[in-house]
């Protein structure tokens, strides 16, 4: 049974553990919390991975190894600190692969997730209702994307290991042309945003998370005109710093406009978007209102995006 589990979707592994745990009398906030938590290296390093470390002879050591040093890239504060709870989703996780040799999947986990309109070639009627399920499909989604997860490696290899510091002309200049060409952010030229950039000595600054520092970013004079690049100068941070700098994006926009009309999650004028620190308050309201507070703002980044572009794209 184990082999058959291993050769099925996380959407389908997903559901049958939800349904495992739902039958061991757990409230259902710890329902939720473990069919997410339990499956954190899988969404991270992929099934081979994930299979490799439950299955592991070694399950203690390897499984406390790998989400060391998932959570040391992932989180900004105590890794360390994070690592006992994770451990114990998976130890549940395991008990509930030895529990019986008949683990019941179901032929879809998504089935359910489907948009409840179709979109039109403008807009939608109806958007689904953010929850933990949405997020975690659309996270599947993302996983599934080749193209995009080659370019967020490509990204995170120049960012992070290539070029991290903001001290050199020819790495920043670097980054931002690369940026610029995988998110066709439209800059011209770039030579005066990079050296923009080296005259805000940003470093510092990007380490302890200032969100001011996107709107110092985002305003350049080319060619004796002020030029503002503010979806550029969010990508530019989060890059850097992914969990503390969330990405402005039009499909966000729309996104966050709808359920502020639809749900009142909270209460802001439109231009408060483009405002940073009022839109990363704004996505952090969104987060704690519909109870989505397991996932980072990379992860909501993620999620926000693929709705948008599902339902307010539109060219297609």
């Amino acid at each position: 049974m184990i082999d058959e589990i291993k050769n099925r979707s996380l959407d389908d592994v997903r559901a049958a553990y939800k349904s495992y745990l739902n039958t061991q009398n757990l409230s259902q906030n710890t329902v939720m919390t473990s069919s997410t938590d339990a499956f954190y290296i899988w969404r991270k390093q992929g099934a081979g991975v994930f299979w490799e470390v439950v299955l592991s002879d070694d399950f203690e050591i390897c499984g406390k190894s790998a989400l060391l040093e998932l959570l040391k890239q992932q989180f900004s504060g105590n890794a360390e600190a994070n690592v006992s709870g994770y451990m114990a989703h998976l130890r549940q996780f395991r008990r509930f692969l030895q529990s019986t040799p008949e683990i019941e999947l179901p032929s879809t986990a998504a089935g359910d997730l489907k948009p409840l309109m179709a979109k039109t070639s403008k807009t939608a009627s109806i958007l689904p209702a953010p929850s933990v399920e949405q997020v975690e499909y659309y996270l599947a989604q993302w996983d599934s994307l080749e193209d995009y997860h080659l370019q967020e490696d490509a990204l995170d290899r120049l960012f992070f290991t290539l070029c991290p510091a903001n001290t050199n002309i020819s790495d920043i200049l670097l980054k931002v042309s690369v940026l610029n060409d995988f998110y066709s952010t439209n800059i011209f030229k770039v030579y005066p945003v990079a050296k923009h950039i080296l005259s805000l000595h940003i470093d510092e600054r990007l380490q302890r998370g200032d969100v001011t520092l996107v709107d110092d970013i985002k305003t350049v004079t080319i060619s004796g005109k002020a030029k503002s690049f503010y979806s550029f100068a969010t990508k530019y941070c989060s890059h850097h710093r992914p969990l503390d700098y969330p990405i402005y994006d039009s499909y966000v926009d729309e996104v966050l406009r709808y359920y502020r009309k639809a749900d009142h999650f909270s209460i802001f004028q439109n231009d408060d978007l483009k405002e940073y620190a009022s839109f990363k308050a704004i996505l952090e309201a969104f987060r704690s209102f519909y109870h989505l507070d397991n996932y980072n703002l990379k992860e909501l980044d993620q999620y926000l995006w693929q709705l948008g572009k599902r339902y307010f794209n539109k060219y297609e």
